[in-house]
């Protein structure tokens, strides 16, 4: 019981002291650039309807299909486990290919360019 007082009481006083320090640390430097906000690279005080690149969502949606792809190869190492692992692997590798020659069709077509 000692012991587990004691340890609460140094946890406690750690995360106190870090607390603390936290606050003092950071460097109190503001400047315009940094408290100005920051959307998309807009200027957040000119009008709405001004037009914009569809390069910005281009990217988000490669993003999130490169993201969805990790998400859909998580499982991957555990399909060594199933009674058939060369279909698992099978049709891990077709998504790979599959998302490699989308990603290679992009770059063809100048998709993934910024600069027009």
């Amino acid at each position: 019981m000692n012991l587990i007082l004691t340890i609460i009481l140094i946890v406690s006083a750690l995360s106190c002291v870090l607390a603390i320090v936290s606050f003092w640390l950071p460097q109190m430097n503001p400047d315009a650039e940094k408290l100005s906000p920051y959307e998309c690279g807009f200027d957040p005080l000119g009008s709405a309807r001004l037009p914009f690149s569809m390069r910005f969502f281009l990217v988000a949606i490669l993003f999130l299909l490169f993201d969805l792809e990790i998400a859909l190869l998580l499982p991957l190492p555990w399909g060594n486990q199933l009674p058939l692992p060369t279909e698992t692997f099978y049709w891990a590798t077709i998504l790979l290919v599959l998302l490699t020659l989308g990603l290679a069709y992009e770059w063809v077509q100048g998709g993934l360019e910024w600069a027009e």
